[in-house]
């Protein structure tokens, strides 16, 4: 398979290192200059980069039927134009938070828990998420999403980031130097507390989590996850 990197950072370096060991050919590492060289000579494009470049990547990418997998956060106003590109020009495309597997099945953990916890009225649900001090979003992504999967099965509805109100979430958001990653859930009440946690160890589990679905998607077109990916 024929690799496009749209975003040559650590990230980028992470993903081509796996790649390559998984039998893949790199076409393209794209760093910040808008040069596409090598794009359409890709079976598929990964896109890490900043929220600033990933519509112009992902836009490229569907523009000329190149399936695209992007892990940009911090874009997501956004997510619906791509979403009717890809639709309009018959492509193939996975937007993930977070391409871990191990994150993947957090998720859907943290929604069972949110659902256990719905008619718990004594407990009140936070969250705290740490990351790097080079990660320009906050919160996170990840933190977003497992917010999303709280909110869509309790009576939460909306998180925040200072001073929540009854029904918001509140997610403290922490940059700390050297961390990839690190997502936590409570469930406080006054005698006990509830934690769900997912630490990363590194940028490996997402760098491979980014290959598999780049794999996965061969021969689709579409918008999909990473729940299709993994078939959960």
């Amino acid at each position: 398979m024929k690799i496009a990197l749209l975003g040559y950072g650590k990230m980028g370096k992470a993903i081509e290192k796996i790649a390559l060991e998984r039998g893949h050919e790199i076409v393209l590492r794209k760093r910040s200059v808008d040069n596409f060289d090598g794009l359409l000579d890709a079976d598929v494009a990964i896109e890490f980069s900043v929220p600033s470049s990933a519509i112009n990547h992902i836009s490229e990418c569907l523009n000329h039927t190149i399936p695209v997998i992007s892990g940009t956060t911090g874009w997501l106003e956004n997510y619906e134009d791509m979403v009717k590109l890809c639709q309009d020009k018959s492509g193939s495309f996975i937007y993930a938070s977070n391409f871990s597997l191990g994150v993947n099945i957090f998720f859907e953990l943290n929604e069972y828990l949110a659902k256990m916890m719905k008619n718990l009225s004594d407990y009140k649900v936070s969250m705290e998420e740490i990351h790097h001090t080079q990660k320009l979003d906050a919160p996170s992504g990840t933190a977003i999403s497992l917010a999303e999967g709280i909110i869509k099965n309790t009576a939460y509805t909306n998180w925040i980031l200072e001073n929540p109100s009854e029904k918001e979430i509140h997610i403290n958001a922490k940059r700390i130097e050297n961390i990839p990653g690190t997502h936590s859930v409570y469930y406080d009440s006054k005698v006990d507390q509830i934690e769900i946690k997912h630490t990363a160890h590194s940028r490996e589990g997402f760098a491979l989590g980014s290959v598999i679905a780049a794999e996965w998607i061969q021969g689709k077109k579409g918008i999909f996850t990473m729940k299709d990916v993994l078939g959960i």
